[in-house]
């Protein structure tokens, strides 16, 4: 239940994608058919979209902001033109009677300048305090909402800003809202202070805030590690949407050189629903690689502008109108031919289908597994026993399978006025992708210090090493190597489980050097050629996370 209900609410959430998606196309006349379909095959959808990331609602928050915004557009558009038709027939009446019957009609005509201005603000807001990253996605919608109709002839830079003033205006209420929720959740406000009026500044926590000042430090985001500046355009596009993520590249590169040999008649109108998806792509991207910390998921709320934009290419659709037949109840779609299109689309499916069981099945399979161990580990422990695990190589824990208490949240005391926290019983160490060598080392000092512990509070531990199977070899020989000796045995083994930090290497398999494993000394070649089975069951052993057990 742990497991299954935030995931199912993670994948109906991201329904919120596909019902934007399709409001977009009805909205501009296009075919929603084509794209709700490649929005469905895509591995994004398929794996991301039913994940509880803070991407996920990311995406799905950025999905309902371009709907909004764009139905905006295409309204504001309307009334426009037919604003600036009534005021030329306005002006071109020749009776008092003719002018009367224009101005009345201008008149009726609905309001639209801050049309879901509120909704907009809201959203934006939502956004920025689940991940603040989402000011980077929300900001090309945010300025096509507030700059529509800017050149004509009845909107100037006094009603834009206006908007501007009326969306700071409708944006406090939620601001509000998130910072008080977020207080109450972190501790810094409790019901007890309330009753009591013992409320200041230091009461209120705001975690965008926190966010940026955490992440704009580079000490920091190496811990998470560093990336270089161009992975976000050159890997996690393309490893995003394969095909797709090629084609937004291209087509970005084929307006940046418009622009550059000032082709302005070649560039999208910058009020138009393609103006909105492009800018709604490229600038996201553009901010987010200003930090040096670059993980694919950052990129998956630009999920709708690639596929809105670029769908059409890699299925056989000839123009962006839908061509179908109505028969009955059924709807036949007709597509031309086009051997291309074929191919591009048959590569579409095989790639995701591929990364769908990689990313879905696959990766990182096996702390799921972990986690459900380690939770009835906690229920059966001695009571004043902590646990402490040390992952290597591999994602960390996620907490919440544990069920426990959040020792973190300060809780307050009526009787004695004070604050307090809960004791711990579960201490997650993430390492990364540091060597061994500083593994090891990291077991030797959590190992004096709980033995310490344990000496003068008498409080009993277990030290646990949470690692791919891939690197059990080299954690032997590590630990063979090192003068801190440490007493450690293999707990339990977990499959399936890739980590692309250590992944599987069958290069070593096949070497020529003879190693020492388990204390039986062989030859890995002469392995592959004489008991092949006993060298194929080496090699899907290491598709596994190995629990260690660690002692004194």
């Amino acid at each position: 239940m742990l497991l299954m209900l935030p995931r199912l609410f993670a994948c109906l959430l991201s329904f919120v994608s596909d019902y934007s998606m399709y409001r977009i196309c009805r909205l501009y006349s296009q075919n929603y058919r084509a794209r709700l379909l490649t929005l469905a095959s895509s591995y994004v959808t398929l794996v991301y979209g039913t994940r509880t990331f803070s991407n996920t609602t990311e995406m799905a928050l950025n999905s309902l902001l371009l709907y909004v915004v764009a139905y905006c557009m295409r309204h504001s558009d309307q009334v426009i033109l037919q604003d600036e038709y009534l005021s030329d027939k306005y002006n071109a009446a020749g009776t008092p009677v003719e002018r009367v019957k224009f101005y009345k009609l201008r008149s009726s005509l609905p309001h639209h300048s801050l049309s879901c201005c509120l909704l907009v603000a809201t959203v934006a807001v939502a956004g920025i305090f689940i991940r603040p990253t989402f000011l980077a996605f929300a900001f090309p919608p945010v300025f096509f909402w507030l700059q529509r109709g800017l050149g004509s002839k009845i909107i100037g830079l006094g009603v834009f800003h206006l908007r501007i003033l009326i969306f700071t205006l409708s944006a406090i209420p939620a601001t509000v809202i998130f910072i008080v929720i977020d207080s109450f959740y972190y501790g810094y406000l409790t019901v007890n202070e309330i009753c009591e009026f013992k409320i200041g500044l230091d009461n209120f926590v705001v975690t965008p805030l926190n966010f940026l000042k955490y992440n704009m430090n580079t000490d920091n985001l190496s811990k998470h590690g560093l990336h270089p500046r161009y992975l976000h355009f050159l890997v996690n596009v393309p490893l995003l949407y394969n095909v797709l993520g090629l084609m937004s590249l291209g087509a970005v590169l084929s307006l940046v050189y418009r622009g550059v040999r000032r082709k302005w008649s070649d560039l999208p109108r910058v009020q138009s629903i393609i103006g909105l998806m492009t800018s709604s792509f490229f600038i996201p991207i553009l901010v987010l690689s200003i930090f040096p910390h670059q993980e694919a998921r950052f990129l998956i709320p630009v999920t709708l502008p690639v596929i809105f934009l670029h769908s059409q290419r890699i299925r056989h659709i000839s123009n962006t109108e839908q061509r179908c037949h109505e028969k009955g109840t059924a709807y036949n779609i007709t597509f031309s031919r086009g051997s291309r299109r074929s191919m591009l689309l048959t590569l579409w499916y095989f790639i995701n289908l591929v990364l769908t069981i990689f990313f879905g099945f696959l990766h990182q399979g096996g702390v799921y597994s972990l986690s459900t161990h380690l939770a009835a580990e906690m229920r059966l422990k001695p009571r004043l026993t902590a646990l402490h695990l040390v992952t290597s190589h591999t994602y960390s824990l996620p907490l919440f399978f544990l069920q426990q208490t959040n020792s973190r949240r300060s809780l307050f005391n009526r009787q004695t006025g004070k604050r307090y926290h809960l004791a711990r019983q579960f201490y997650s160490y993430e390492m990364g992708s540091t060597p061994l060598e500083v593994v090891h080392m990291k077991l030797h000092t959590l190992l004096e210090i709980c033995e310490l512990k344990k000496n003068e509070k008498r409080l009993d531990y277990r030290l646990y090493l949470a690692l791919p199977a891939s690197l059990m070899e080299e954690f032997y020989v590590t630990a063979s190597n090192l003068t801190a000796d440490l007493d450690f045995s293999v707990e339990k083994v977990f499959y399936p489980h890739v980590s692309t930090e250590a992944l599987p290497d069958i290069f070593h398999l096949l070497s020529d050097e003879c190693m020492n494993y388990d204390t039986q000394t062989y030859c890995e070649r002469e392995t592959l050629y004489l008991s092949p089975l006993k060298f194929l069951s080496r090699f899907v052993q290491q598709f596994g996370l190995t629990l260690i057990r660690i002692r004194r």
